[in-house]
């Protein structure tokens, strides 16, 4: 028996949209991770692009558990002297863009490289509910529905 691997003319995308309301953001992030690098398909071939595209809305509704939110710190130099700078995620959700919470955790999850970028390149985050992706008929991918922990009771 041969291993399969999937030709470009092969390939099928589709559009997906989640909505990250009330959804933790480390299990939000794996399953997009997952989506995009298509390893949910049986046609999964690693040195192709055979994920979906994925829309993500209400970014700056993602919940975090414990105290990532204040306790996680982010810090880059200016490259001048005492040009040391931090921001924790809650600056950051709560700054001007939210977005880029989600878009470095599922950056995080995917493989360094060429490949990388490019299946990075298939997701879309927005603030809000609004998406300007109707004309591709995305189909909704309810998350909250597939574990139990995926969404934050109460």
């Amino acid at each position: 028996m041969k291993t399969y691997s999937a030709k470009p003319s092969e390939i099928e995308k589709k559009w997906i949209v989640v909505d990250a309301e009330g959804l933790v953001l480390g299990r939000l992030a794996s399953v997009l991770a997952m989506r995009l690098r298509g390893k949910h398909k049986p046609s999964y071939t690693p040195h192709m692009d055979t994920g979906d595209y994925v829309v993500v809305i209400n970014a700056e509704k993602v919940v975090l558990t414990g105290n990532k939110r204040e306790g996680t710190k982010f810090y880059w130099h200016t490259g001048y002297p005492g040009g040391i700078k931090e921001r924790t995620r809650a600056q950051i959700l709560d700054g001007k863009h939210p977005e880029r919470v989600i878009m470095k955790a599922v950056e995080r999850m995917l493989p360094e490289g060429p490949m990388g970028r490019k299946v990075l390149g298939n997701m879309r985050v927005y603030t809000g509910s609004e998406h300007p992706h109707a004309a591709q008929n995305p189909e909704f991918l309810d998350v909250a529905s597939m574990n139990t922990k995926n969404k934050v009771r109460g």
